[in-house]
């Protein structure tokens, strides 16, 4: 990774919502795990096709001890706990946090296929005034990695911390006549070249822009709260020998003490 001014990515992140580290993994780091996930990728394209057909644009749950071997699984937690990946976290979040979830993004089967502007909190179970509630309350923070030359993601830089306007809803919620895929104003369009990591909030407004090689690996991570962290399947955290190979397990350490609580 070049040199990273942990500073300058705080302030940005904590006023536009996002943060860009360039060249943040060389080839020789991202080769055996280009590899794991693009093997994951097809193992999951056969056992979904029907899916994959219809809509999918990701999967989820890649360190599942059930989907993946002992050593690609170890290969994962190792990158999601890696040092350079905590030092970067702990610029963004207020304090502690925990991992949450990994997910692989793709392009559609069909190219046609529209992308859709959404908020993550948006698939929760919250009524909307508490998902407004929650913007200044909790943090969940993507931390994608380009596995490959793609066009990235456009957001509305600052949404995390505000909630849409008139427009912005009625365009993600499809109401007054719009499409998820209308035209936002005030939108910012973020390529990404391979080894480049894009962290963002997932509280804020965006969508993913199909296309190119798309190929993202997603390692969610989020504070260490009941609400947020009672969903995660415990086959999906390291065990303690597990433990032991990871650089910076403090995040699977925080949601395996938080899942003891449940």
């Amino acid at each position: 990774m070049l040199p990273v001014d942990f500073t300058a990515i705080s302030a940005q992140y904590h006023e536009q919502g996002y943060t860009v580290v360039r060249q943040a993994f060389d080839e020789e780091r991202l080769a055996p795990i280009k590899l794991v996930l693009e093997q994951f990728h097809q193992q999951w394209l056969v056992a979904n096709q029907e899916l994959y057909r219809a809509r999918a644009v990701n999967s989820a749950y890649l360190t599942d001890k059930k989907l993946l071997n002992t050593s690609d699984r170890a290969l994962l937690f190792q990158l999601i706990g890696d040092r350079k990946v905590a030092q970067l976290l702990q610029a963004v979040f207020p304090s502690a946090f925990g991992f949450m979830n990994t997910q692989l993004f793709f392009n559609p089967c069909n190219p046609q296929q529209k992308n859709y502007w959404h908020r993550d909190i948006q698939y929760s179970d919250l009524s909307i005034e508490q998902q407004i509630k929650a913007l200044g309350q909790s943090n969940v923070i993507h931390v994608r990695l380009a596995l490959a030359p793609e066009p990235g993601l456009e957001l509305i830089p600052g949404s995390h911390n505000r909630w849409d306007t008139d427009l912005e809803f009625s365009v993600r919620m499809a109401q007054e006549g719009c499409a998820v895929h209308d035209e936002l104003p005030n939108s910012h369009k973020i390529a990404l070249e391979t080894g480049d990591l894009l962290i963002f909030s997932a509280n804020m407004i965006h969508r993913g822009l199909y296309g190119g090689q798309r190929m993202a690996f997603d390692m969610l991570y989020c504070d260490p709260l009941p609400s947020l962290l009672q969903y995660v399947n415990p086959d999906c955290l390291p065990n303690s020998d597990e433990m032991q190979a990871i650089s910076c397990p403090e995040a699977f350490t925080q949601t395996q003490r938080v899942l003891q609580t449940l």
